[in-house]
């Protein structure tokens, strides 16, 4: 039976080990609170997972090349464990990193390893604590030997994807399995935030109870909209507070806290200079969430707009169109930074198996996307395909008419408004970019180029009625 160490059992590493284990794999557990480990064993003695009192019993547990599996958060803690578990390591050894690590972390933590001939691959693990129980989503960047070496476990433990093969692919080299993650998690942002903005827009308007929203969602489910998170949301919104005997939801502070990784997404879009409106605006929006208190106090203090009715049913049908088309945008902004992506950072990931894999966004949406993009693997902007301007076609009115009512009565749409703005944007031949690059030349002499001739031009803006010989005409800057 092969081993493998398993660091950090947390609700995560926890349910990992038990997968794990289900599928062979003598787990040998070890977590700073050595409590943790305990506790662990004895709720499941039939598995016999074996206590590791520090990080030298761990090693001294393993055969080699010894498998160490990483689940604590990402950052400085995963530093200073590899600080002291590169002194007890050998060549050959494997460290993988299933956390939610940023992706440059993952290329310097390779490098340095490699000096010690230990090899480190950074997957990221989708799924949540259900998937890293009955299977995950595996995201693997690094040494593509190494991976060939650990397929079989790593294929093992996975989930299914609708034709049967095991979510898991080798992205590339480094970083390239949490580059891809950090991709995933920023759509999976956007698609929640974008639900909760349905679910916002319905109650506010029309008020439906949460009962009554669960059916309207569970009618979404069984349409284009069909997805593990349209899922759960009917779940949640069905379940009662065994406290209150309210709608458990009710009792929910509207305080949305994050791990970073949406962030690192926007981030990374910025410095690519993509625009991804609705996965930034999802961000945002959770950042203004936090401000619990100066929300109580803007609202007490700040004119807003009193609601106007709405028929339920029209309402209804303008957002599930809504919800389609940011589901739409969401993907495409999420596609688009991994083209960018694997092209600045020299990964080899086709992106149709990225859509193959993926987990917690998986969806029916994503099911076409994947069929779109193995079929026509040079596009590089899926809004340019027949099949988002068939789809738009059909959605896009519901569209306009959800954000324009949820504009007009004050309610924020963040992720919806955003979207349609980029839409309108990307479909408008001419922006009023040019008054901005005429203003930028105005104070900031940063030229700009004409529409009628090659190259970059400088005038004195300042100046009114030039005569049109005079040297103050636009003048080419080489």
């Amino acid at each position: 039976m092969r081993e493998v160490g398993l660091i950090g059992i947390g609700t995560m590493g926890r349910n990992l080990a038990l997968n794990l284990a289900r599928h062979g794999y003598q787990v040998v557990l070890y977590d700073r609170d050595l409590q943790r480990v305990k506790d662990w064993a004895e709720q499941n003695p039939e598995v016999g997972f074996v206590e590791a009192m520090s990080l030298g019993d761990l090693v001294e547990h393993l055969s080699r090349p010894r498998v160490i599996w990483l689940m604590i958060p990402s950052g400085r803690p995963i530093d200073q464990l590899l600080r002291t578990l590169r002194e007890l390591l050998q060549p050959g050894d494997v460290v993988i990193d299933g956390g939610n690590s940023h992706f440059l972390d993952t290329e310097r933590r390779s490098r340095a390893l490699a000096k010690w001939d230990i090899a480190y691959l950074g997957v990221g693990v989708s799924g949540g604590a259900e998937g890293a129980l009955y299977g995950p989503s595996l995201m693997v960047g690094g040494d593509l030997s190494v991976y060939q070496s650990l397929a079989a476990m790593l294929q093992s433990i996975a989930s299914r994807a609708q034709d049967g093969s095991p979510c898991v692919a080798y992205l590339g080299k480094g970083g390239a399995g949490h580059y891809v993650k950090m991709v995933h998690n920023g759509i999976e942002y956007a698609l929640m935030q974008t639900i909760a903005e349905a679910y916002d827009l319905l109650s506010r308007l029309a008020r439906f109870s949460p009962m009554e929203l669960a059916e309207i969602f569970e009618g979404f489910q069984k349409s284009a909209l069909r997805s593990y998170l349209m899922e759960i949301t009917v779940d949640v919104l069905r379940r009662k507070d065994p406290i209150t005997g309210k709608p458990l939801i009710e009792m929910v502070l509207d305080k949305a806290e994050q791990k970073g990784t949406g962030a690192w997404a926007t981030q990374e879009a910025l410095q690519r200079g993509l625009p991804l409106p609705a996965i930034t605006q999802s961000v945002e929006a959770r950042f203004l969430s936090t401000l619990k208190d100066q929300r109580i106090m803007g609202a007490q203090r700040l004119p807003g707009m009193t609601l106007r009715p709405v028929e339920r049913q029209p309402l209804v049908e303008a957002t599930r169109d809504a919800l389609e088309a940011c589901f739409l945008i969401a993907y495409v902004h999420g596609f688009a930074l991994l083209s960018e992506g694997a092209q600045a950072h020299g990964y080899a990931f086709p992106l149709w198996e990225v859509a193959r894999i993926w987990c917690i966004i998986r969806s029916a949406i994503l099911e076409d996307l994947y069929s779109i993009l193995s079929t026509e693997q040079n596009q590089t902007n899926l809004l340019l395909t027949d099949w988002f301007r068939q789809r738009f076609s059909r959605i896009l009115p519901g569209w306009r008419e959800a954000v324009g009512l949820g504009v007009a009565n004050g309610i924020p749409l963040a992720v919806m408004g955003a979207a349609l703005a980029y839409y309108d944007g990307f479909r408008s031949e001419r922006l009023p970019a040019n008054l901005i690059q005429a203003l930028r030349d105005c104070f900031g002499h940063h030229t700009f180029e004409r529409i009628d001739l090659p190259g970059k031009f400088h005038v004195n803006w300042r100046e009114r009625n030039e005569p049109s010989n005079s040297s103050e005409n636009p003048q080419r800057q080489c």
